[in-house]
């Protein structure tokens, strides 16, 4: 018994051990996991929760800390319980519930601590514990991994708020859903911080019928705006959650806001569209003719080479063009792609945040601006002075009213023209009437230019050229081939009445016409409209990283013809820096709003000690009065909610303001009158600091009474403020420093032969300031003022004689409306000018469009404005259009070049093929050799030149203006030198070659071939400047142009040496090779000196034409 009864105690010491070992081991075990996970998710936690959400109706605190013993307590007494892990209910510090406010999410996610607490407390078996070590060593590594990818998606979109750090949940309300629409919110939030549960009794198919159709009954119906916004689980006031998981959650449940493109055109398409052509299509039938014709004869071994040879070249010269093409249209596709990637500002996280258009979602709180494009379909949150413009839509042309009462319905692809807001999306993407469009819509990227259509012109007169040429050779072969006048190449007779073989003939014949075709080919530039497309490409790729993006391209070419640049003081200055966030860590605050309300906010902010958020909560806004480009200025009536009284604020420019105002307030707080001496002592305050380069703005409030409220409307719903008798409050000076590298810029421009203007509508004072500082005036012409700087009333009164007669001498227009800026512009265009406009706002489109290149600015530019333009200035600085007069200079010069390149093989080759065939009876280059040839000059050659890049010579010269000729005097005298060097030299060894050389027939004509394509390539260096006589100067900077070269040597030598069946040459030797390229050679001091002779300034067709004229008369 005594043994039992120790056995049993020892089994009772023993179980109790064991409990006090499992208790201690759950004990620090549940401590260790409790403390790293709150570690873990801490960070976590703070950057997504850094914003204290007002207005939500539960508000859950972390508790980091908790009674270890509690839960130790409860622990031990649950072994007592049965082990049910899926019931068990949650321990106070087992589960650390981010923040939500919902016991629904408690019991969604499982207790680690009560998991833990069962596992450590059942006998331990070694599978049991290595089971535990490796269920913590997972979610410890889990969690880790987790945690960088949170911190770096959430870096940039969150800042720190309040010393007290507060969750919030999106909680729906309550409503009854009266309406068409089956919208049954739930009262228990269904949103957290990762993921988005959407509300399955949501119609919201019908929520995009009904926006669509405009059906404000059934909006009512659905609770309104806000009624709408909880069954999307949004909240007006925070907006949606901003972590990755959230947003595409939504994106999935509704839908992107993308629509389906066209998708861009494949190679078989440029495939296709090449085979078109007519003189390849014949070139096709003479090469199946001569191929049946060859097999027929020598038979499949032998036969097929000539036939062959003329399918591989027209192969060749297919492909190389299709893929050309092809390259180019990704390229525009890809172009069109960022240009349509608007940013927008939207309410995440309670932050405003920039996102691409692409990235709005529904349910997303979006801020609408004057200028910008709405981004998707909604509905209208709240706002003041809401127009915008359907035309897009409708076509009806008459803006649009927006309100929460009447309607408040915002449709995707309108442009916001006046005032603001905050909309709520309902669809997004192919949901909206504006996707349904655009994916109906096909771009069209054969877009023609000016010079496009201009090289169509001088394509057709060529080929027209060529054509004639090409005849005449084919009647002059057919003439001799019939009359027994040509031999074969054992030198009998290749016709002759006797022997008429059908076949033979026709084998003849079709010789003549494929060599005749082929001239016809090597004839019509082809390479024209290639050329152009490929610098238009490289440019538009290379300006794109110059911060310049172009969405027509026709801008590019135009731009190297400008001669006046009427600028803005965007470009020039706006160097400056409306919400505000005060971030804990007490750096700078982050304020969001124009550039003007930026550095007046944080002036307040900083130096004035202004609470933002406070002063907001102390009153409700009655009616904002938008800033208007006319007036000038913007005011707000607002009333107070401590005292109910009303007052009026107005700012704006400074001048303007001062008018308004009967009295001012000294620094003490004591209202004086404003009387003349006063006014006066303000008036030459704000000409100083104006003369300073600084912009003035200054501020003026009056209280009144409700009655005094006056308004526009009998139903007293768009109150007027009041515009006279206020108070001065005070004028500030904004400093608009000259950007770094403008005055340079100016400059460069200035020496390229191009007209700065600067149209602002600053005063008169702050305009000369600046325009002196930029560079625009010279202060040594300071007593030329009164013709170079206008006021823009001034400007407008002048008759229109009166306008053309000074719009040339004025450099600056002050105090100037958009109507003036258009006027202007108009003027300079009926002088001849080819004028480039910049502008930002939506007021600059009419002159943007009007212009000869439009400029938007990227950053500060509106929509409207950027789609009214043709190139958008990526950074604002007018360094970048003074990099996009060069490239455009760059792009007129290469077309220019390569022009020059190929008359002169043009010339060449028909010349020399019809002497050739007139006198000898046959063409020394066969259809192959011609065909590649062509390849040379056409796409080869197009590369080559068409990539140059631009010089600082380009700047140096006169622009070329709207009228002058494609061709210049200086491209004809080298063109015809040039091909006249060409055209002896291969008339020589057509005729004396064989004696010369002492060599066969054969050879000669391989001497010929390999002289006439080493002349072009020794020319294609000639052609890199079409003045300055050193030609190597930037060579190594253009490896495109060394390889192009480099591989056009190198299948040249593969045609002679290697190819003799397909391109019918034979080898020579190195005597031979050195002889045909110091021939070429030859070509370069040829162009040195040629460029030596002078030329008149008048185009020589102007020349001839009035000479003819002159004859007339005297005859």
């Amino acid at each position: 018994m005594l043994s039992s009864g120790s056995d049993c105690s020892k089994s009772l010491l023993d179980d109790l051990d064991i409990n006090l070992r499992a208790k201690r081991r759950w004990r620090m075990a549940y401590l260790a996991l409790r403390v790293v996970r709150v570690m873990l998710e801490l960070p976590k936690e703070i950057i997504s929760r850094a914003s204290n959400y007002e207005g939500d109706d539960e508000i859950v605190h972390y508790s980091f800390v908790s009674n270890i013993e509690h839960d130790e307590d409860a622990g031990l007494k649950e072994m007592a319980k049965e082990k049910d892990l899926s019931t068990a209910p949650s321990k106070p510090g087992g589960v650390f519930t981010a923040g939500l406010a919902t016991s629904d999410y408690t019991k969604s996610h499982y207790d680690y601590g009560k998991l833990l607490h069962d596992i450590t407390t059942i006998a331990f078996t070694r599978a049991k514990k290595r089971w535990r070590m490796a269920f913590a060593a997972i979610y410890a590594v889990r969690a880790m991994l987790s945690l960088p990818k949170e911190i770096v998606a959430k870096r940039n979109n969150y800042k720190h708020h309040s010393e007290i750090f507060h969750s919030f949940s999106h909680t729906a309300p309550d409503i009854e859903p009266n309406t068409a629409l089956d919208l049954k919110p739930r009262t228990k939030s269904q949103t957290d911080a990762y993921g988005f549960v959407p509300n399955l009794d949501f119609d919201h198919a019908g929520l995009t019928t009904m926006v669509k159709e405009r059906n404000l009954g059934a909006v009512n119906e659905s609770g309104g705006v806000k009624g709408i916004a909880a069954s999307l689980r949004t909240n007006p006031e925070n907006g949606i959650y901003g972590n990755d998981l959230h947003v595409n959650k939504r994106r999935e449940v509704y839908g992107s806001n993308t629509y389906h493109k066209q998708p861009p055109k494949g190679l078989l398409y440029f495939v296709m569209d090449a085979l078109k052509d007519t003189t390849i299509l014949i070139l096709c039938v003479c090469a199946a003719l001569s191929l049946g014709f060859g097999i027929k004869e020598h038979g499949a071994k032998e036969g097929w080479y000539e036939g062959g040879s003329i399918f591989v070249a027209v192969f060749i010269v297919i492909a190389v063009s299709a893929l050309s093409n092809f390259r180019q249209e990704l390229q525009f596709d890809k172009l069109s792609k960022i240009s349509s990637n608007i940013k927008v500002e939207v309410l995440r996280d309670r932050q405003r945040q920039v996102v691409s258009i692409f990235d709005i979602v529904v349910g997303d709180v979006v801020f609408l601006n004057l200028g910008d494009q709405i981004p998707a379909d909604g509905l209208f949150l709240d706002g003041h002075s809401l127009q915008v413009d359907e035309s897009s839509m409708t076509g009806e042309s008459d803006h649009v009213e927006v309100d929460s009462a009447k309607n408040p319905f915002l449709l995707s692809g309108a442009k916001v023209v006046d005032g603001y807001a905050r909309m709520l999306v309902t669809s997004v993407g192919m949901n909206t009437a504006w996707g349904e469009m655009m994916s109906s819509i096909s771009q069209d990227t054969n877009e023609r230019t000016p010079l496009q259509a201009r090289l169509d012109k001088l394509t057709s007169s060529i080929g027209k050229v060529g054509l004639i040429v090409a005849f005449l050779v084919l009647v002059v072969l057919l003439i001799r081939y019939f009359t027994g006048n040509t031999k074969d190449e054992y030198g009998n007779k290749e016709y002759s009445g006797s022997n008429k073989n059908i076949d033979n003939v026709l084998n003849g014949v079709v010789r003549i016409v494929s060599a005749a075709v082929t001239i016809v080919v090597v004839a019509i530039p082809e390479g024209l409209p290639l050329a152009v497309t490929l610098t238009l490409a490289y440019s538009m790729k290379r300006m794109m990283k110059d911060q310049a993006m172009v969405r027509k391209l026709q801008a590019c070419e135009t731009m190297g013809s400008a001669t006046v640049i009427c600028t803005d003081k965007t470009g020039v200055g706006l160097n400056t820096t409306g919400s505000v966030y005060i971030p804990l860590s007490g750096s700078k605050p982050d304020i969001s709003g124009s550039p003007t309300e930026k550095a007046i906010l944080y002036w307040a902010v900083s130096d004035l000690g202004m609470d933002m958020e406070k002063m907001k909560l102390s009153y409700d806004i009655l009616h904002v009065e938008t800033f208007n480009s006319d007036k000038k200025r913007s005011g707000v009536l607002i009333k107070k909610k401590e005292d109910k009284s009303i007052h009026v604020h107005w700012k704006g420019a400074a001048e303007m303001i001062v008018a308004m105002c009967s009295s001012y307030y000294e620094t003490d707080g004591a209202i004086k009158s404003l009387d003349e001496e006063s006014r006066s002592n303000i008036e030459k305050i704000i000409q100083g600091m104006a003369a300073s380069s600084l912009r003035c703005i200054a501020f003026a409030h009056k209280q009144i009474l409700e009655e005094e409220i006056e308004y526009n409307n009998d139903e007293k719903t768009h109150p007027r403020l009041k515009e006279d008798e206020l108070i001065l409050l005070g004028v500030v000076g904004l400093k608009d420093p000259c950007r770094p590298g403008v005055l340079n810029a100016v400059k460069i421009c200035k020496s390229a032969g191009v007209q700065i203007k600067m149209i602002t509508g600053d005063n008169v004072f702050t305009a000369k300031a600046i325009a002196t500082e930029c560079g625009i005036l010279q202060i040594e012409d300071e007593a030329n003022y009164g013709e170079q700087v206008v006021e823009g009333v001034e400007f407008r009164n002048y008759s229109h004689e009166e306008r053309m007669e000074k719009v040339d001498n004025i450099l600056v227009m002050a105090r100037s409306s958009p109507f003036d800026k258009l006027l202007m512009v108009q003027c300079l265009k009926q002088k001849n000018h080819v004028v480039a406009v910049t502008g930002d706002g939506t007021n600059d489109a009419p002159a943007l469009k009007e212009a000869d290149i439009g400029l938007a600015m990227g950053i500060q530019g509106t929509e409207v404005a950027k789609e009214s333009s043709d190139i958008i200035i990526l950074d604002d600085n007018f360094n970048s259009v003074a990099t996009v007069l060069r490239w455009g200079r760059c792009v007129y010069n290469n077309i220019q070049k390569f022009i020059q390149f190929q008359l002169t093989v043009n010339v060449a080759a028909l010349v020399i093929n019809f002497i050739a065939a007139v006198s000898a009876g046959d063409v020394p280059l066969t259809a192959v050799q011609l065909l590649w040839v062509n390849l040379i000059m056409d796409t080869l050659g197009a590369l080559a030149l068409a990539t140059e890049r631009p010089t600082n010579e380009l700047m140096q010269k006169q622009p070329v203006g709207r009228t002058a000729p494609l061709i210049t005097n200086i491209m004809w005298r080298n063109l015809l030198f040039q091909a006249l060097y060409q055209i002896a030299v291969l008339l020589i060894l057509q005729f004396r070659g064989e004696s010369i050389f002492n060599v066969t027939g054969e050879v000669n004509d391989t001497l010929i071939f390999n002289t006439f394509v080493l002349c072009q390539v020794f020319n294609e260096f000639n052609s890199r400047s079409m003045e300055k006589q050193n030609v190597f100067k930037g060579i190594h900077r253009n490896r495109l142009f060394i390889g192009i070269v480099g591989v056009t040597i190198l299948l040249q030598v593969v045609m002679v040496e290697f190819l003799k069946k397909f391109a019918d040459t034979e080898k020579l030797n190195l005597l031979q090779w050195v002889t045909c390229i110091l021939i070429a050679a030859v070509s370069w001091p040829i162009g040195w000196i040629v460029k030596c002779i002078p030329v008149p300034e008048e185009p020589v067709f102007e020349i001839i034409r009035r000479s003819i004229v002159t004859f007339k008369r005297n005859m």
